[in-house]
């Protein structure tokens, strides 16, 4: 690995978001965590907090431009913002415009702005700099739960803008993933999500020379596992 190594987590909460601070920083990562939440501020941890409203293009942008005049350009980006606004099952047709239109500024529009600024970003690094982009997705890209149909519709459009940048952009040897957390059967993980998992399998990938399957189903302990 390049001497300078930043990770910039978009949507950083508390579970997947801390672990991978955490973990990353042990491995000499510069931290940058972006998120609603946050304030602006370098934590005891050296971490940098960024205020962000991941479905707004400027603040997105913003993000970015902090990070980069702290730090310089991060050659791991992580989104892992999602939101929902759940419909009844035997209705989901019933979900508003303004509902619909919310999910997706954050769940796929807010992807497209970062995807675009951290590919202008590794474009800035050394050629021998490895340089990922990883989007916290869920099983809603491959399965229909009616409840949850916005936020499938994001993933769904999300997973599609990262096969696209995974194949477009090999020839730079920027590598896009859509990372999917299941459970040994290959059902989803749901209530049992774990950052500690997420964390050590997006530092797999951020480490890994070249481009794995942009779709990346992962078990706990086990890594990739194709479902």
């Amino acid at each position: 690995m390049a001497a300078s190594k930043i990770v910039l987590v978009l949507g950083a909460g508390g579970n997947v978001g801390a672990s991978i601070a955490t973990l990353f920083a042990k491995q000499n990562y510069r931290v940058a965590l972006a998120a609603r939440s946050l304030q602006d501020s370098t934590n005891s941890s050296g971490h940098l907090n960024i205020r962000a409203d991941l479905g707004d293009e400027k603040s997105v942008n913003a993000a970015f431009d902090k990070t980069i005049a702290h730090f310089g350009p991060p050659n791991v980006v992580v989104y892992n913002a999602a939101v929902a606004h759940f419909v009844p099952a035997e209705d989901p047709l019933s979900l508003s415009v303004a509902h619909f239109n919310e999910d997706i500024a954050i769940n796929t529009a807010g992807v497209l702005v970062a995807a675009r600024r951290a590919v202008q970003g590794f474009q800035q690094l050394p050629q021998s700099t490895p340089k990922t982009f990883i989007y916290t997705g869920n099983i809603l890209n491959q399965e229909v739960i009616p409840a949850l149909m916005s936020n499938g519709i994001g993933k769904s459009a999300s997973a599609h803008i990262i096969a696209v940048a995974s194949k477009v952009y090999a020839a730079e040897n920027y590598r896009f993933y859509y990372a999917d957390e299941r459970k040994g059967d290959g059902a989803p993980a749901y209530r049992d999500v774990s950052g500690d998992n997420h964390a050590q399998h997006y530092l797999e990938l951020a480490e890994t020379e070249e481009q794995r399957p942009w779709l990346q189903t992962f078990v706990g302990g086990q890594g990739y596992s194709k479902f």
